[in-house]
């Protein structure tokens, strides 16, 4: 069993859908704080060839509550006016019409908070694109919540007797491969590699949403951009 845990982002870059497929078993971690100004509710789209934040609107997040505690805001005009964002950015795109309506289909889900949200839309283009790693919710399964960092993890691990754990690059300094090696897990990192890929004819702007990647490249293309990364 390899595994993988992270934080539910929302359309995340091309990175931790590299994390993602090169597992077996993909724990969302819902039941940690929320991070304010992070990814879980934010990322960037291609607009007028140029990197554009959008944001979905929380009810009272805050730091001090899990992810799975906040909702979506009530109002959900941002989900129109997105969508038409969307639409006016990549309507002139290759893949436009294939990918398109997946994303309504995202923008169409009623979510029961912003984790289950983030969820719904991993799960859609997963299985766009044929990869058929299981995807968790933490807060379902383990119920050791009160467990910190590295032991929580190796908790998970040994939970689902995984003999490998995957990180991103970024947990090089959090994590330290004796402590896993110790409870019989390999521990490795991953690091990506962004490849370039056509943008309209402009200069390519890397680390955007998973949505630039599908828009501009088929399924066969983005198999192969996902295994552009390195294993250490």
């Amino acid at each position: 069993m390899v595994l993988a845990i992270m934080q539910p982002y929302f359309l995340p870059y091309i990175g931790y859908f590299q994390l993602l497929n090169v597992v077996d078993r993909f724990v969302l971690y819902d039941d940690v704080n929320f991070i304010n100004r992070g990814y879980i509710n934010r990322n960037n789209i291609l607009v007028n060839g140029k990197a554009s934040l959008f944001s979905i609107p929380l009810k009272e997040a805050s730091q001090n509550k899990l992810i799975r505690e906040i909702a979506l805001a009530d109002d959900n005009s941002w989900q129109k006016k997105f969508c038409r964002t969307v639409e006016q950015s990549y309507k002139k795109a290759p893949q436009f019409e294939q990918v398109f309506p997946v994303f309504l289909d995202i923008m169409g889900y009623t979510p029961e908070n912003v984790g289950d949200f983030c969820r719904y839309a991993l799960v859609k283009i997963a299985q766009h694109l044929s990869i058929n790693t299981e995807i968790v919710p933490s807060s379902t399964i383990y119920h050791n919540a009160e467990l910190r960092k590295e032991e929580r993890i190796l908790d998970i691990c040994r939970i689902e007797k995984a003999t490998r754990y995957i990180n991103p690059q970024g947990g090089v300094e959090l994590y330290e491969k004796g402590e896993f090696a110790a409870k019989g897990v390999e521990l490795s990192f991953l690091k990506a590699r962004l490849t370039p890929y056509p943008q309209f004819g402009n200069t390519f702007v890397p680390g955007l949403s998973i949505l630039d990647v599908l828009m501009f490249n088929d399924v066969g293309q983005v198999q192969e951009l996902l295994q552009h990364y390195e294993l250490a």
